[in-house]
């Protein structure tokens, strides 16, 4: 059910003064220390952001995907780090029980998810499988009551921190969307192990590992809804919600980085004058503000066609790639309205210069997206 206006209005204010006071100030020791201090996720579960999407019969604050982007967009204002940490709660790492789960594991898992008690993390790409999704290799094998799982996933977002591991796994030899199933593997599982922490260019904070199954045993009653076969499916709806979502965040981000080069800009002088008043530097200002308000209008747009129970795979696709595409731009043009202080890490500009460059690829490479929106375009008009 979708808040009446002065309560979002309300949620909205909160979030954006929570940002302010309390997660930008602590955007360099993120950076330095690789973590996100425990206070500040004890103060993100107080505020409910972990969970957001989910409905508020399992203790989240139920928000429709409209009003659950306008958050995100206020939540993007600041490092990636920390809407990474409640993300994958709202988005990946609970969607699938959402979608596709019994009302047992919805009654297990979506309390926990929803108060910020249990890390959700999303396990599908795989050494020698990320846009490639059908040729992962991991396997799940029926043993009496149990599935027996074996291989390896790789770049897995909050893995080192999660308590819940959604995993696709292959059930059958064949490759098919049939031949994927879902399991809900929780940490400490017998034959779960986690690599070592990856180095990363940017998003430093939110943590990323290896999670292995060597011979890890899970009760039946782990195979998401119960049945196999539906692991593809669900992973491919999953991510047109997350898609929506990332794109939200780079709209947050690029707003910040406008924000800062106007800053900057008004009070750099060169020349005997503002450099704001220099035409070249205005140029790159507006490129910026008009491509972040369009990605804003295409998000909000694609998110009340999904609240309409609309079809979004391909307007999901197109809000990702183009999102993430500006943010690079803009990063890029900030940088340079900086100039040599932009390269410095004593500027912002320069950690979210690297920071957006993951988004062009996680989440459906510009690449992959590509394929999928003229696939789709095609079909729909050419059948």
């Amino acid at each position: 059910m979708a808040l009446d206006t002065e309560t979002l209005d309300l949620l909205l204010e909160s979030v954006r003064r929570f940002v302010a006071e309390r997660l930008v100030p602590h955007e360099s020791e993120v950076a330095d220390n690789d973590r996100v201090p425990p206070h500040l996720v004890d103060e993100m579960r107080a505020l409910g952001l972990f969970g957001l999407s989910i409905a508020e019969e399992f203790g989240g604050l139920g928000l429709s995907m409209e009003e659950e982007v306008r958050v995100v967009f206020e939540l993007g204002q600041t490092s990636p780090a920390f809407r990474s940490i409640v993300g994958t709660n709202n988005g990946i790492g609970s969607q699938a029980i959402v979608i596709a789960g019994t009302s047992e594991q919805k009654q297990r898992y979506l309390p926990r998810l929803a108060s910020g008690d249990v890390i959700g993390s999303f396990a599908l790409t795989e050494p020698d499988a990320g846009s490639d999704a059908l040729s992962i290799r991991t396997s799940a094998k029926p043993d009496g009551d149990y599935y027996v799982l074996d291989g390896t996933k790789r770049y897995i977002t909050n893995a080192p921190v999660a308590g819940l591991f959604t995993v696709m796994a292959r059930t059958r030899a064949e490759r098919g969307a049939d031949s994927i199933s879902c399991f809900l593997v929780e940490a400490g599982a017998p034959g779960l192990s986690l690599g070592v922490p990856d180095r990363k260019m940017g998003h430093a904070g939110s943590l990323t590992c290896d999670v292995i199954f060597d011979n890890c045993r899970v009760p039946k009653t782990a195979l998401l809804g119960g049945v196999e076969g539906n692991g593809f499916r669900t992973a491919m709806k999953v991510l047109d919600k997350g898609r929506l979502n990332i794109a939200a965040v780079c709209v947050g981000i690029a707003e910040r980085l406008i924000r800062e080069a106007v800053l900057f800009a008004v009070a750099r002088k060169q020349f005997g004058q503002r450099i704001a008043d220099f035409q070249l530097v205005q140029a790159m200002i507006a490129d910026s503000r008009a491509e972040s308000y369009a990605a804003r209008c295409m998000v909000l747009e694609a998110a009340r066609s999904r609240d309409r129970r609309d079809t979004v795979t391909t307007e999901a696709a197109c809000c990702k790639m183009f999102a993430s595409e500006m943010v690079g731009r803009v990063a890029d043009r900030v940088v340079q309205i900086f100039g040599g202080a932009g390269y410095m890490a004593d500027y912002p500009v320069e950690r979210f210069y690297r920071d957006v460059r993951l988004f062009r690829i996680f989440e459906g490479t510009t690449q992959i997206l590509q394929l999928l929106i003229a696939r789709e375009t095609i079909k729909s008009i050419a059948g």
